[in-house]
């Protein structure tokens, strides 16, 4: 594995999931292979389980972990070729990208859309400005329109819960005070579209999701008929992709409840607002799978770290 930027950067989705599975049984069975190895994870926003769980990930392998926080410490990147840099961004990406890979092995990064202009963040330029001008590999850890560690974690997760052959799952919108970027929402898509499974999801008319990336998938915009015979139900809010960034709705009657949820397992990928997205009692059920989500975070990003790994030592 070269990079890893989106789920389909694997080549086999079922063989990583159990790859990770038995990692997770003795996590520090490869702590040689990072050995003298430097990971450095760069952060344009916030993060909490990204970066711990990407932190250990490294740290079971053996590798050595620089991070830094660009909103707070470090100075603004220009990201355009040509331009006369005599306002406030201070460095280019050209020398930023290049002096990164003199210091580190791995650079991993983590950039949100800005949710104003559709076709200036589907262009991803921070991740891609990294992947142009740095000489190291490059993780994604969460881009504009993509979180693919996350989906991994989540591919992960229903694989160790999964009590039928092919499970119903259901991604379901959820009502949320801020508009909220597509990424979790598109790489969980693209993971389910790898998956032998039956696959739904549930939205209020003007939020359906990239239909590049839904192509193929069923899309029913009443969510009680979605959620019939659900076995997972995976919860997340996203603004409008058509009314591109915009809160069109937050009704509170899509919030999913004990009662919605039925037999189902809940899964999210956190950080949720409880009695918003979700009620207290499902979150504090037998049914959540949230904090086993997170837990997953670890070894999604040390199966992946892994075979980048391997993939420098040849």
């Amino acid at each position: 594995m070269k990079h890893y930027l989106s789920i389909h950067d694997i080549d086999d989705l079922q063989a990583t999931v159990n790859e990770a599975i038995e990692l997770k049984k003795k996590p520090y069975q490869f702590e040689q292979l990072g050995r003298q190895k430097t990971i450095c994870l760069l952060f344009f926003n916030n993060s909490l389980r990204t970066r711990l769980s990407t932190q250990k990930a490294a740290m079971n392998l053996g590798m050595r972990v620089m991070a830094m926080n660009f909103g707070d410490e470090g100075w603004q990147l220009e990201f355009e070729d040509g331009i006369i840099m005599d306002q406030h961004k201070a460095e280019h990406i050209k020398e930023a990208a290049q002096v990164v890979s003199q210091y580190c092995d791995i650079v991993a990064i983590r950039a949100f859309a800005e949710l104003k202009d559709k076709e200036e963040d589907e262009a991803e330029k921070v991740l891609n400005g990294f992947i142009k001008h740095a000489t190291i590999p490059v993780v994604n850890m969460e881009s504009s329109v993509a979180h693919p560690l996350q989906a991994l974690a989540d591919a992960i997760t229903i694989k160790e819960h999964s009590s039928v052959e092919r499970p119903k799952v259901v991604l379901s919108w959820m009502p949320h005070p801020k508009a909220l970027p597509h990424a979790v929402a598109n790489s969980f898509v693209n993971m389910m579209k790898l998956q032998d499974a039956e696959f739904v999801i549930t939205n209020p008319e003007g939020y359906d999701l990239n239909p590049e990336i839904t192509k193929g998938c069923k899309i029913v915009h009443d969510q009680q008929e979605a959620l019939k015979n659900a076995n997972f139900v995976y919860v997340k809010n996203w603004s409008s992709y058509s009314d591109y960034g915009k809160v069109l709705s937050s009704d509170r009657s899509w919030t999913m409840t004990q009662e919605k949820l039925g037999h189902a397992q809940f899964m999210h990928c956190l950080p949720v607002r409880r009695n918003v997205v979700v009620e207290d009692a499902v979150l504090d059920s037998d049914q959540s799978l949230v904090i086993e989500q997170a837990n997953n975070r670890t070894f999604a990003a040390q199966v992946v770290l892994k075979r980048i790994l391997e993939t420098i030592s040849r």
